[in-house]
């Protein structure tokens, strides 16, 4: 049977033991690895669309052990990151190099890096890069659509397609097209390139393609070529299969009495 000596021993043990954890934690915790940014955030304000921009955030180790930074990544892959050193020791600075690059992009911009240490407060932080991307006035083309499936195409048929080429732009857009086997026509007339459309504007087309002595899979691309900075090249995909009579009349004997 325990004693209430004994019990009154062992409670003792458990106070005192709680009474050193409490002091000795501030002591442990000042030991721990400690980073700390100058700034986490980044405006780079107005820049042209195409631009490369590079910031450094500097952090340091305000603790008491050896910091390390396990892994450094981006949001995206126009934005990259590298990191000075990673290990630091107490006191010591280091620097993450952050570059974005602006091209293709418009208006605000937002962009984050995410860096992982050894600090047990935080393992992971989040640095933000911002920028207003500036678009000068250009042409920008607009294609509806890209692809035409045609199934089945008879052998030695020529096949059409619709297709019409916008501007969204605010300078007047050309557009160039010299693909073998490909015929354009507007309003019923042979088009002529290059094709001048005016901002805001669209044109319609007509698209004849020659397949003749052609058999199995259809599978082509008509390159169109533009003043446009951003899409200087742009393609329409045809697709489908080309039987010949032959093979036309044998899928018909063999599902006829499937399409009755």
């Amino acid at each position: 049977m325990t004693s209430r000596f004994d019990r009154n021993k062992a409670l003792s043990l458990i106070i005192g033991a709680a009474v050193l954890l409490a002091l000795a934690g501030p002591g442990l915790a000042a030991k721990a690895p400690k980073i700390k940014f100058n700034l986490d955030t980044w405006d780079f304000g107005k820049v042209k669309q195409g631009a490369n921009l590079t910031y450094e955030f500097v952090f340091k180790n305000e603790g008491g052990l050896k910091l390390n930074i396990k892994n450094v990544e981006t949001s995206c892959g126009c934005t990259a990151a590298l990191v000075s050193a990673k290990s630091l020791e107490p006191g010591q600075e280091g620097k993450i190099k952050v570059t974005f690059n602006a091209s293709g992009y418009s208006g605000q911009v937002t962009k984050y890096v995410y860096v992982d240490s050894d600090d047990p407060d935080r393992p992971r932080l989040q640095l933000k890069i911002q920028a207003t991307v500036e678009v000068p006035p250009a042409p920008r083309i607009d294609l509806v659509p890209y692809v035409k499936e045609f199934g089945l195409v008879l052998e030695g048929e020529a096949i059409e397609a619709a297709l019409s080429i916008g501007n969204k732009g605010e300078l007047e857009l050309q557009v160039e097209c010299s693909q073998k086997n490909a015929t354009f026509f507007v309003g019923g007339k042979p088009a002529v390139f290059p094709l001048k459309i005016a901002a805001g504007k669209d044109v319609d087309l007509t698209l004849k393609f020659a397949v003749s002595g052609r058999t199995g899979l259809l599978r082509d691309y008509i390159v169109f070529r533009t003043n446009d900075p951003q899409r200087p090249s742009l393609s329409f995909s045809l697709t489908g299969y080309i039987v010949t009579k032959a093979e036309l009349k044998e899928l018909f004997k063999r599902y006829k009495d499937d399409l009755k």
